[in-house]
């Protein structure tokens, strides 16, 4: 059974391209627009993998992360920040609260095998 990976960005896009490349990889994608609707889909589904954008409207990623580690139905759910946010604090608050940073723009093949590195520890 394909492993199942949750897409979260604002930006069409990403969601597109980072979709596509799971998907082709054997990944079941889920796709979310922003941190409600990340929240909302983690009622119906777990994932084996978030990867959250940080800067989205309404609900920051950082949000979104904490919402998802203070449940304990997700809490073991690794979360991976891909976002723009390239800043040193950022990059050091998100190896604290997630499983990897990656910042955009990110190359598609690394982030490839950054998820698959993570997916075989859990």
């Amino acid at each position: 059974m394909a492993k199942k990976i949750m897409v979260v960005d604002d930006e069409p896009d990403i969601l597109f391209s980072v979709g596509q490349m799971l998907e082709l990889s054997g990944y079941e994608v889920i796709k979310a627009v922003d941190g409600k609707d990340c929240l909302n889909k983690l009622s119906e589904v777990t994932p084996d993998l978030v990867l959250l954008d940080i800067m989205m409207p309404e609900m920051s990623g950082w949000d979104v992360a904490a919402k998802i580690k203070e449940n304990p139905k997700w809490n073991n759910i690794p979360i991976v920040f891909l976002t723009a946010k390239g800043d040193t604090m950022s990059i050091g608050m998100g190896s604290i609260a997630a499983e990897d940073y990656i910042t955009k723009p990110f190359d598609i093949k690394d982030l490839k095998i950054r998820v698959e590195k993570i997916l075989k520890g859990y």
